[in-house]
């Protein structure tokens, strides 16, 4: 009977190794949605590493191999991603990609840009196509447990608004106010469902009208085919900006509303899931251009704070000589890997007052947390 009993467990045993194996290889598309895993298949020849604190199937080593790094963006919103006259993107979302680069390559100008749409970025990371998004992005669960996602630190709290023209709407409108009104906004975006709980919830009745690309959405709503458009209140804020340059007709009233947003939208960067290193790098990247706020590191003095670092922070941050420079090596970088980031690209209030404040945008929610925001990085350390 004892005999009979040990052939039993071992059968049992045989029998959840094989299922476990057999789910594995059933999960693998679901989990990394052919992200990460295929760009570095393609470069490396073979590996099918996921990352997970491995460098060797890790996408950091692709970028360093290429020399240049992917970054899927917006081409059309003034401050976070927009092509200037010359036809070079600029933004505080592109800021991020240089960073990564600096931080990477060395080089902030290495990065090769994809304009993408709100219904396209995902596949693009899902494809391989960009080896970073950073195309102000909300982070929401369903991306993150549903897409194959991983998403970075938020670079830019926001909240949806609503921009109606100054005849039926002002500053003090509410949600209620849009009964019957025609709103339009961009597919594939979380804009949608927050509209339509909002005037649900409100006992409301609207006609929503989706399009692909924001720009039709407001050609539509310049020509006067919908009342109102709505997504994230810092697009709108750019888009009112923009039509009162481009001396738009009625621009200057255009009102912006509620004043309490409508939604949490925390926008940040996002990669392919299943990337343990190349996530750290991403993650890190964002957070020493924090920390070099908080410490006061600028572009123009970062020479000085790393020959002289005021503290053991800063020396980490900067990769200054001695115990300093093992931090960042640890990860796979240079040692003065966040010191090319500040000096090529700036800390997070250089990136802000150069691409956001034009804007009137104030820094609210995004002030650094000793200055009343919620602006947070961890340590250095």
């Amino acid at each position: 009977m004892r005999e009979f009993k040990r052939l039993v467990v071992l059968l049992l045993a045989l029998a959840m190794i094989v299922a476990a194996c057999g789910g594995d290889d059933g999960d693998t598309d679901d989990t990394e949605d052919g992200g990460a895993t295929e760009t570095t298949e393609a470069t490396d020849g073979g590996d099918d590493g996921d990352g997970g604190g491995d460098d060797m199937g890790s996408l950091l080593d692709t970028v360093k191999d290429r020399g240049t790094l992917s970054c899927g963006t917006n081409e059309t919103l003034v401050g976070f991603g927009f092509k200037d006259s010359a036809g070079e993107f600029v933004g505080m979302d592109v800021d991020l990609c240089k960073a990564v680069a600096a931080a990477v390559l060395g080089d902030a100008s290495a990065v090769s840009f994809s304009a993408l749409t709100a219904a396209a970025r995902f596949e693009a990371v899902s494809s391989g196509q960009v080896d970073i998004l950073s195309r102000n992005t909300t982070f929401t669960q369903q991306r993150d447990s549903e897409l194959g996602l991983d998403f970075g630190p938020t670079t830019y709290y926001d909240g949806q608004q609503v921009l109606g023209t100054g005849d039926l709407f002002s500053s003090d409108s509410q949600v209620e106010d849009l009964d019957g009104a025609t709103v339009c906004t961009n597919a594939g975006t979380t804009t949608e469902l927050n509209i339509t709980e909002a005037a649900n919830a409100a006992g409301i009745e609207i006609n929503l009208v989706t399009y692909e690309d924001f720009n039709i959405v407001m050609d539509n709503f310049e020509s006067g085919n919908c009342n109102a458009v709505t997504t994230d209140g810092s697009g709108l804020v750019a888009r009112k900006f923009q039509a009162t340059e481009a001396g738009t007709e009625g621009a200057e009233d255009w009102a912006i509303f509620p004043s309490v947003p409508i939604s949490k939208e925390p926008l940040g960067p996002a990669w392919a899931q299943g990337d343990a290193l190349w996530g750290d790098v991403i993650r890190w990247t964002v957070y020493a251009m924090i920390i070099a706020e908080e410490q006061g590191i600028t572009s123009a003095n970062v020479d000085e704070m790393q020959a002289n670092p005021p503290n053991g922070e800063v020396g980490r941050l900067l990769g200054s000589e001695g115990d300093f420079a093992e931090k960042q090596t640890a990860m796979g970088l240079p040692a003065d890997a966040f010191y090319q980031v500040i000096k090529q690209v700036g800390n997070y209030g250089e990136v802000y007052e150069r691409n956001l404040t034009p804007l009137g945008l104030e820094r609210g929610l995004n002030a650094l947390f000793q200055d009343g925001g919620i602006l947070y990085a961890p340590p250095a350390r």
